[in-house]
C-alpha cells in the first residue's frame, strides 16, 4: 500500500512540475525570438526532460558508435511514435523538420517556434523544397539537423522507401548523418496509429505495462563514400533494416 501511495505522489509531484514548467516556456515564448535562440533550445531540452519524466518513461541511450560522434551532424531516426519528439530533442541538440501542422498546435506549436523548429508540408513539393533549402543554410551556420527519412509516423516497423531529402543534403553538403534506431519494448503502446489522437496516445504511454525506450546512436556515415544520394539512401535502408531485425524482431 505504501509503495502504491508513494507511486501516486511521485506521479502528481511530476505532473505538477511539468505544468509549471510548460507555463514558464510558453510566456518566454512571446519574447522576441533574437532574444531567446540563444537560450530557449536548452530549456526545452529540459522541458523535454521533466515531460519523459511525467510520462514515466525510461529513456536510454545505446552508444554502439566506435568512433567518436562529429561536432557537426544530420541527425535521422525511425518515426514510430509521438515520443521521439521528446526523445530526441532530450538527447540531441540539433535544429528538427517537422510537419506544417505542428506549427499550430496549441501551446506545443508556440514552444516548437520559439526552439526555431523547421516546417514543412509534406504533400506540397514547393514546401519540400524551401524546408530543404532551410536545412542547408542551416547546416552552412554550422548548426546540426534532424529529420525523419520514413516521411512521418508510419508504424512500429521500418517503412519503405525512404524519402531522399537527408541524403540529398548529405550529399551537397558533405555534412555526416548519425542515425539513431528507436526501440520501443512496448511496441503496440508506443505506436503512433492512425485516427489516435495525441491526448490517447500520450495516455496510452503513460499506462503502458512496459515504458523503455531505446535509442541506439550508430557511427556517423560520411556521404563523401557515395556517388550520389541514391547509393547512400541505399545504404542507409539496409542498416535499419538490419538493425529492425537485431532489435525488434
Amino acid at each position: 500500500m505504501f509503495y502504491t501511495i508513494g507511486k501516486c505522489i511521485l506521479a502528481t509531484v511530476c505532473w505538477l512540475d511539468l505544468v509549471l514548467a510548460t507555463l514558464v516556456l510558453y510566456l518566454l515564448s512571446f519574447l522576441p525570438q533574437h532574444l531567446t535562440q540563444s537560450w530557449y533550445p536548452t530549456l526545452f531540452q529540459r522541458w523535454c526532460w521533466i515531460f519523459i519524466r511525467a510520462l514515466g518513461v525510461n529513456l536510454k541511450l545505446h552508444q554502439k558508435n566506435a568512433f567518436p560522434l562529429p561536432k557537426q551532424f544530420i541527425l535521422i531516426g525511425n518515426h514510430p511514435s509521438v515520443f521521439e519528439d521528446l526523445g530526441m530533442p532530450a538527447l540531441f541538440k540539433a535544429r528538427f523538420l517537422a510537419k506544417a501542422e505542428l506549427k499550430h498546435w496549441w501551446i506545443l506549436g508556440r514552444l516548437s517556434v520559439a526552439t526555431r523548429t523547421l516546417y514543412v508540408k509534406r504533400d506540397s513539393r514547393e514546401s519540400r523544397k524551401a524546408a530543404s533549402e532551410a536545412l542547408i543554410h542551416c547546416l552552412a551556420q554550422k548548426e546540426n539537423v534532424a529529420l525523419y527519412p520514413e516521411g512521418g509516423c508510419k508504424g512500429r516497423r521500418i517503412y519503405l522507401p525512404f524519402q531522399y531529402g537527408s541524403f540529398d543534403i548529405a550529399i551537397k553538403t558533405g555534412v555526416p548523418i548519425i542515425p539513431v534506431f528507436l526501440h520501443y519494448e512496448a511496441q503496440e503502446a508506443f505506436e503512433w496509429r492512425p485516427n489516435v489522437s495525441l491526448i490517447h496516445k500520450l495516455w496510452e504511454i503513460w499506462q503502458s505495462p512496459n515504458k523503455n525506450a531505446n535509442y541506439y546512436v550508430f557511427d556517423a556515415i560520411d556521404p563523401k563514400k557515395f556517388e550520389n544520394k541514391e547509393e547512400l539512401c541505399g545504404h542507409v535502408e539496409n542498416l535499419y533494416l538490419k538493425w529492425q531485425s537485431t532489435y525488434l524482431e
